[in-house]
C-alpha cells in the first residue's frame, strides 16, 4: 500500500488520507503542544505559507508518546494551534508513531534513514519527513532540525512539483 493510501482521520474526525494531498510535496511532522520544541509550529506555519502556492503542504500528526506532551483532546489541540500559532496546515488525528500501535503511515516513514544513515523509531516530537509529489519519501530530518534550517528549506525547494 502506498503512503498516501492509508486511511487516517483529520483532527476533527473526518475520514481522510494523504491522497487528498496527491501531487503535492509534503512535510510530515509529529507534533505536540507542550514540548520544548513546540515553538517550531511557528516555523512550520511560515514554511507552509511560503510554499503553499507552489504545491507544498506541512502535515501535522499530534502524538502523545513523548513525555505526555500532547495530552489534549482534538478540540484542545485545534484551539491551541490556531490561537497560539495560526496553524493553517492540515492536522490529522492524534496517533502513535512508535511501538505496537504505530500508525501504518509511520511504519513506512520510519524505514527511511536520516542524514547519518539511521532509520528506525521516531526520536522525539517534531521529527520531519519530506515527501515528494510522487509520494516517495525524499528525506528525514530529526527533531532538532528547525523548519527554517537551510538544508530543510533547500530540500523543500528542490522537490516542489513542476510548475
Amino acid at each position: 500500500m502506498a503512503l498516501r493510501d492509508y486511511p487516517v482521520n483529520m483532527l476533527d474526525g473526518t475520514p481522510s488520507s494523504l491522497a487528498d494531498l496527491d501531487g503535492k510535496t509534503l512535510l510530515i511532522v509529529n507534533v505536540a503542544s507542550k514540548c520544548g520544541l513546540t515553538p517550531q509550529y511557528a516555523g512550520l506555519e511560515e514554511l507552509h505559507k511560503r510554499f503553499a502556492g507552489r504545491g507544498f503542504s506541512v502535515v501535522g500528526f499530534p502524538c502523545n508518546q513523548f513525555g505526555d506532551q500532547e495530552p489534549g483532546s482534538a478540540d484542545e489541540i485545534a484551539e491551541f494551534c490556531s490561537t497560539n500559532y495560526g496553524v493553517s496546515f492540515p492536522l490529522f488525528e492524534k496517533i502513535d508513531v512508535n511501538g505496537a500501535g504505530r500508525h501504518p503511515i509511520y511504519t513506512e516513514l520510519t524505514q527511511t534513514p536520516d542524514a547519518g544513515g539511521e532509520a528506525g523509531d521516531i526520536q522525539w516530537n517534531f521529527e520531519k519527513f519530506l515527501i515528494g509529489p510522487d509520494g516517495t519519501v525524499v528525506r528525514r530530518f530529526r527533531p532538532m532540525t528547525t523548519p527554517d534550517a537551510e538544508e530543510l528549506v533547500e530540500a523543500v525547494e528542490a522537490n516542489l512539483p513542476a510548475a
